[in-house]
């Protein structure tokens, strides 16, 4: 649900954001988790993921996707052909934020190790963390090269990109794969974000590109990289595709349901004041110049 809320942030009604949630998480998710988790068919198949790349963050990444596609844009996002760079209110926030889940991370990640195994939960942080480390550094090489700046958010990014890519496998790759993992998906993060933009599809914390986008990598690398030979790349994308296919297209109703009735985004006075002190009558930020 969190990272729905990201990709429409802005712009869209808090009361629909709910509305949704409480369907796409409470019916949707567990439906989709049981094809894994839940011993179900795909797991019948010897489809992977072991702490959610597809069953978490791929699952939200096509709620978020099928968000900012109903929605819409921010006002002024997209004018004359051009991008306009909207800045975050809070650099050093962000920033703690990303060490905060990276930190979370150990737990998603190495909490995954049902048996608690010492060696495993051990490996399982080592991956973990190397990919994230990757995915940072080639989050912000791909970002110079592409913006010719250094680009603190696609850092930031490429660290969450490399956490999401690793999250499949982090139990069944090797070291080297683990850097190479984050690698690629510090690189795709970047590539995608660019994407996305050519499209005007406006996603505000860039939360298609580092969990769809990156969850759907690390997903097929684990068919790629996996010391186990019963990990094959084809069922591996048979996982992927499957939950595409159901994912996507129930986020997308539920949006278009939710528009066509109650609407979805905010009215343009509410959007140019801020949602803060029309839905919840207090500013986040208040910024007084004398």
């Amino acid at each position: 649900a969190t990272i729905v809320s990201g990709a429409i942030a802005e712009r869209v009604k808090i009361s629909a954001y709910m509305i949704f949630t409480l369907i796409y998480v409470g019916i949707a998710y567990p439906f989709l988790g049981s094809w894994k988790w839940g011993a179900g068919w795909l797991d019948a198949m010897n489809f992977y993921d072991f702490a959610g790349s597809t069953l978490v963050h791929s699952v939200g990444g096509w709620g978020a996707l099928a968000g900012i596609i109903v929605i819409g844009p921010r006002l002024g996002k997209y004018e004359s052909g051009k991008v306009i760079d909207k800045p975050g209110s809070s650099v050093p926030l962000a920033v703690i934020g990303v060490f905060l889940l990276w930190l979370g991370w150990f737990g998603f990640n190495g909490g995954s190790v049902l048996s608690a195994d010492p060696d495993l939960v051990s490996y399982v942080l080592v991956t973990t963390s190397l990919a994230a480390c990757t995915g940072g550094l080639f989050g912000f090489l791909t970002s110079y090269i592409t913006f010719k700046r250094m680009d603190l958010g696609m850092v930031l990014n490429g660290i969450l990109a490399g956490l999401v890519g690793i999250t499949a496998g982090a139990d069944t790759v090797s070291i080297n794969a683990a850097l190479f993992i984050g690698a690629v998906a510090g690189a795709l993060v970047v590539l995608s974000a660019i994407t996305l933009d050519k499209f005007k599809l406006d996603d505000v914390v860039g939360a298609v590109s580092v969990h769809l986008t990156c969850g759907i990598w690390g997903t097929l690398a684990v068919g790629i990289f996996s010391t186990n030979a019963d990990h094959t790349f084809g069922t591996q994308l048979i996982g992927v595709l499957s939950y595409a296919a159901v994912a996507f297209p129930f986020a997308f109703l539920i949006f278009f349901a939710l528009k066509k009735t109650m609407g979805v985004r905010v009215s343009k006075e509410h959007e140019t004041d801020g949602l803060d002190s029309h839905e919840h009558g207090i500013r986040g930020y208040t910024i007084v110049v004398e």
